[in-house]
């Protein structure tokens, strides 16, 4: 090795424990002020100093405000709207995001699947539909990876992506756990339909964004995870999607079904802002003003009565997209206003199993729900945690263990119902705090 190259490396190993520094001193500013969060959810720990409103990726986003997408490693190389829908390298070494994760939370790594069952949200009753779920989703796994038969949505990266991260709750990735070789599967199926351009969609795809989002999200969760050995392809399918993510925004702010900036609705712009929290929680650059501007879009989405509507055009309030709605801005770094307060009141009068005219996408918006409902802890979580327990429990096929969706298949409804049941564990970064 010579002077030359011998001085690059050093380089870049100090560039890149510059970057975890950064990454450990803006995840300590993540926990947001919540009141009575303690008293509702002993399980989390507020930080007095913390600001509402500034979320580590905000932040971090502020750093990066002039910046192309890009890795951290390299410095120089057809509803109504809330159904499924159409469900370079790195080979350099680089940190173990397990610890930055432990760092964040003061918890043992993902590696330790059994350690983060106690929460006090869990009993014996959703351990054991997990359990069963679990067994389900593993025995509709297909050879290539994907899961199901479905006619429409069979093989489709989207629903993969959701079957794994439903595994990775319970904290099994590729190596560890029980199910992990069934996570290493799907991870390869969505590698292998990742495209030069950075969309990753397979033959079966139906309005591609979906499956685009719910895939960078699940490759943003296992690259933060640190969960592959050799993850220079999976790094550099991620940064090319979240390229494509960020190069897709419309000028409202919003994304819609393709990969073309022409259109937007909240549902899919759900999906894009939370693989692109998830893709900048893992050291991926994302650029402020596509946060910013995602935001704004939001925002005028929601109606007089709290919730949203679909697009920005004239549209009534739907329970899902409006938690769709909220936990975008959730994920954008919004904790508190008016657009938080009104958007969980209309939650909170619309959203609970009693409250709902029809259970169309069911799975979809107990999903989003719970998620803002987590978010926003106290009497928010509180009272919404039980509720929607016992109403996802009733659904649960006793037969099968699995839950089943007449439009998108039972693979898409039970991982759903997984990720809704396992999100007080937090073993995905995306729901820590």
């Amino acid at each position: 090795m010579n002077i030359r190259t011998t001085a690059q490396t050093i380089k870049r190993m100090q560039q890149r424990r510059h970057r975890t520094a950064v990454a450990l001193s803006a995840a300590a500013a993540l926990v947001v002020l919540i009141p009575d969060v303690s008293a509702a959810r002993p399980h989390l720990t507020a930080v007095a100093s913390a600001k509402p409103g500034n979320s580590n990726f905000v932040l971090s986003l502020q750093q990066d405000q002039n910046t192309d997408v890009g890795g951290n490693d390299q410095q120089d190389g057809a509803d109504d709207g809330d159904g499924a829908g159409g469900v370079g390298g790195g080979a350099a070494a680089k940190p173990d995001r397990r610890d930055d994760n432990n760092a964040k939370t003061g918890t043992e790594s993902a590696s330790q699947p059994t350690s983060r069952n106690d929460a006090p949200e869990l009993n014996s009753r959703i351990h054991h539909a997990v359990a069963r779920g679990l067994t389900y989703i593993a025995s509709q796994q297909n050879e290539d990876g994907s899961f199901g038969q479905h006619s429409r949505y069979g093989k489709n990266v989207g629903i993969t992506s959701l079957c794994a991260l439903a595994f990775m709750s319970d904290g099994h990735i590729p190596g560890r756990g029980k199910y992990g070789a069934v996570v290493e599967k799907a991870l390869n199926f969505v590698l292998s339909n990742a495209t030069e351009t950075g969309l990753i969609a397979a033959d079966t795809s139906h309005g591609p964004m979906y499956g685009h989002g719910f895939a960078t999200l699940f490759l943003g969760e296992i690259y933060g995870m640190s969960a592959v050995e050799d993850d220079s392809r999976l790094r550099e399918a991620l940064v090319k999607a979240v390229r494509l993510i960020v190069k897709s925004q419309n000028e409202e702010g919003g994304w819609r079904y393709n990969p073309v900036p022409d259109d937007a609705d909240v549902s899919v712009t759900i999906c894009q802002v939370m693989a692109l929290r998830s893709a900048r929680n893992a050291g991926i650059k994302v650029p402020k003003d596509t946060i910013d501007h995602a935001v704004e879009y939001v925002k005028t989405c929601q109606n007089p009565d709290g919730g949203f509507r679909y697009r920005t055009v004239t549209g009534a309030s739907a329970w899902p997209r409006s938690a769709a709605g909220v936990a975008t801005l959730y994920y954008a770094g919004i904790y508190e206003g008016d657009f938080i307060s009104n958007g969980l009141t209309y939650l909170k009068e619309n959203a609970f199993p009693d409250q709902r005219r029809r259970q169309v996408h069911y799975y979809y918006g107990n999903y989003y729900t719970t998620q803002a409902m987590f978010l926003a802890g106290g009497d928010y979580w509180k009272d919404w945690w039980p509720a929607c327990v016992d109403d996802i429990l009733a659904h649960q096929d006793a037969q099968s263990g699995g839950w089943l969706d007449h439009h998108a298949g039972g693979p898409y409804a039970t991982a759903m119902a997984m990720i809704v049941l396992q999100m007080p564990k937090r073993y995905l970064p995306i729901f820590q705090r």
